[in-house]
């Protein structure tokens, strides 16, 4: 999927981007990329009421304005223009302040989830970009998930089961365990977990990465991932026999390997993608590596999703301070992304 251009004919469907939380920086990130890169840019719209972005845009005296429009059918027009702005069904209680979360605009957040995710499904989008939400108002408003991953799994339809991805363009990483204490790891680090997160990430790499044999390296939960036994024996007794029966199903997978080992620059060489234990084991070396180019891959679900890898850093909202290259990325890869499923389709 490439840029906007003018004549270019039968173009794909262009990228929904849900505006996220509308007192952080989603908004004005969405708006600042389309200023400094649209050119370089695909096709997307965001769904967000149009003042709003317009208010945006004017604040933060942008030199990108927002283009109402009424369908994303529209967007490939109204992109040569500006930021095309498609409506959610549902507005903001309250008129956002930067740097405040209202959850009486709880609704208006998550029905720009939701309208984009049906636009997606009725094929008038091609993959979804989500803006950073603000768990804490969408919870005191009854959100009943903990986060997007787990709403956008509801969405898709009965029986998903999604995996996150961190990704840049050193490293992909794969936490198996997410959002949970350390302390309940090895209970929740089951061979079963494992084992549907790592085919699910395999069968990922192949139609959303082109990739035709992935390489899967699993790290070990324990120091020098158990060292035989004598440090734990999760590594044995919970991880070998997957590894073992991905391999007899012609999965190329390495593990357990010893995580103080497995990122350095030598070593991800030799794999596509690191299954690790836990969630910090997984984001402190990717965002070590490179923090702003770094992207959230949803996988596992019937469309596309990415989002950047940050927060709605509400300390910045309104400042035109916030780095807008993971957003960048997350469009970008979800353009190419969205291309390899409409390839393995075709």
């Amino acid at each position: 999927m490439t840029s906007a251009m003018p004549g270019r004919p039968n173009p794909p469907p262009p990228l929904a981007f849900s505006m996220g939380e509308p007192a952080g920086v989603g908004p004005e990130l969405a708006l600042k990329i389309y200023a400094g890169a649209a050119g370089t840019l695909p096709t997307f719209f965001a769904v967000a009421p149009p003042d709003w972005m317009a208010h945006v845009a004017k604040g933060l005296a942008l030199p990108a304005k927002a283009v109402p429009i009424s369908a994303p059918e529209e967007a490939e027009e109204a992109f040569r223009h500006g930021l095309p702005v498609l409506p959610p069904p549902e507005s903001f209680g309250t008129a956002p302040v930067f740097g405040k979360p209202d959850a009486s605009n709880a609704r208006a957040v998550l029905s720009s989830i939701e309208e984009s995710v049906r636009l997606i499904q009725a094929g008038r989008a091609a993959a979804l970009v989500t803006g950073p939400i603000q768990k804490e108002s969408l919870l005191e408003a009854g959100f009943p998930h903990p986060g997007h991953t787990e709403f956008l799994a509801e969405l898709a339809g009965p029986g998903q089961q999604s995996v996150m991805m961190l990704a840049n363009s050193s490293l992909r990483v794969v936490p198996v365990t997410v959002h949970i204490p350390l302390a309940e790891v090895p209970r929740r680090l089951t061979s079963s977990l494992l084992d549907s997160t790592a085919r699910i990430t395999h069968r990922a790499l192949m139609r959303d990465f082109g990739l035709t044999a992935p390489r899967l390296w699993i790290a070990g939960l324990n120091p020098h991932a158990g060292e035989g036994g004598k440090m734990g024996r999760e590594e044995i007794e919970v991880m070998m026999p997957v590894i073992e029966g991905l391999r007899a199903d012609g999965i190329d997978v390495a593990g357990p390997v010893a995580a103080d080992t497995m990122f350095r620059d030598s070593a991800r060489e030799r794999y596509d993608v690191a299954l690790c234990a836990y969630h910090d084991q997984a984001l402190i070396p990717v965002k070590t590596i490179d923090f702003h180019a770094t992207v959230n891959v949803t996988l596992g679900l019937p469309f596309v999703r990415t989002s950047p890898d940050h927060g709605t850093a509400l300390d910045i909202a309104g400042t035109g301070k916030a780095n807008a290259r993971s957003l960048t990325e997350s469009l970008r890869l979800a353009a190419r992304m969205a291309e390899s499923r409409r390839a393995e389709a075709a």
